[in-house]
């Protein structure tokens, strides 16, 4: 799969966005970038290159649907039709919801909610008329279950489930060659918690157990060449969560209640003068690069089982029925016997 495709992925300049540019572009795919933070931008700009694609690298803030309006031209005149959109951008507030300012959580719903449903709304204007194209929502074990200190993010996440699903059903509706699915990512071990908006006392982090972005890279590529599936969940501790809430909800409630505000947070005091990138992008103050990984390099699962799974079902359905036909031929000849 892959090879040559127009790919847009939104927030490329980082984390998720900035694995998934990568591996598409070692796919030798012609890859549109698009974030606020243009050293970041620069710099993946040059690993999709250094991996074997072409890279343009276009500032957006996806909160704006005319900028995204804009990079989806000009990705479309320098890289030609665009084939797949990769929605990833977000911000979020690591905060008790008493303590989150409005404007806060207005702005939090702007980027991560609002911005999935302004590269949605672009993607489509320009694919539904051809008849072919692919977009792929960055989900997450949040979309379906709630947690402490999250609220904002939650909650536009919970949106983009809800969007997803209201969306699909249209696309089938119109019997159009356009997919659409969704990837609930696990915990990841990005810069955003080195850049988040917090008002936590010690540095955050994500809910062990984490994994590394490339992880969740392979899972977006994966989604891309195979977009017939409604959702994606990566990670055993995604399935873990969203068949637990399924079950035990209220359970799951007082657990996080008593687990959620420790373990989101590492031993270490918050540094006071940390960047946040709610409003303006991380690298634009010191013009640094943060790069794919956060800083919990030494925490972080290289791989996901679930999500090898997932991507060998057939065969591995094929050798369980094999399996079970072996066993159930060597019963019936035990009783012949």
């Amino acid at each position: 799969m892959g090879g040559k495709r127009v790919v847009v992925v939104t927030g490329a300049s980082g984390g998720i966005g900035r694995a998934a540019a990568r591996a598409f572009g070692a796919q030798g795919d012609k890859v549109a970038l698009l974030a606020r933070g243009e050293t970041g931008l620069n710099a993946a700009a040059e690993d999709v290159r250094a991996a074997g694609g072409e890279a343009l690298a276009i500032p957006t803030d996806m909160a704006d649907f005319d900028q995204v309006r804009a990079a989806a031209e000009r990705a479309e005149a320098v890289l030609g039709p665009i084939d797949v959109w990769v929605n990833v951008a977000f911000s979020s507030v690591f905060s008790e919801f008493v303590d989150i300012e409005p404007a806060e959580f207005k702005r939090t719903t702007e980027v991560t909610y609002l911005g999935f449903v302004h590269g949605t709304k672009v993607a489509l204007d320009l694919m539904l008329p051809r008849d072919h194209g692919t977009i792929v929502q960055t989900g997450s074990a949040l979309a379906k279950r709630g947690i402490p200190l999250q609220s904002a993010y939650c909650g536009a996440k919970h949106a983009v489930q809800g969007f997803h699903e209201s969306l699909r059903t249209e696309l089938l509706h119109r019997g159009t060659n356009v997919r659409t699915t969704i990837v609930h990512m696990p915990a990841v071990n990005t810069p955003q918690f080195d850049w988040v908006e917090s008002r936590l006392p010690n540095h955050a982090q994500p809910v062990p157990p984490i994994y590394q972005p490339e992880v969740a890279a392979r899972a977006l590529v994966y989604a891309a060449d195979h977009p017939g599936r409604r959702e994606y969940w990566v990670g055993g501790s995604t399935v873990a969560t969203l068949l637990a809430n399924r079950v035990i909800p209220g359970l799951l409630d007082r657990y996080l209640a008593r687990t959620g505000f420790d373990s989101q947070q590492t031993d270490q005091p918050r540094d006071p003068h940390q960047p946040a990138n709610l409003w303006k992008p991380a690298d634009g103050k010191d013009g640094h690069d943060y790069g794919a990984h956060g800083s919990f390099d030494d925490r972080a699962h290289p791989r996901s089982y679930q999500l090898w799974a997932a991507q060998h079902r057939v065969a591995l359905a094929t050798a369980a029925g094999a399996a079970l036909g072996l066993a159930g031929l060597g019963l019936l000849r035990g009783r012949c016997r």
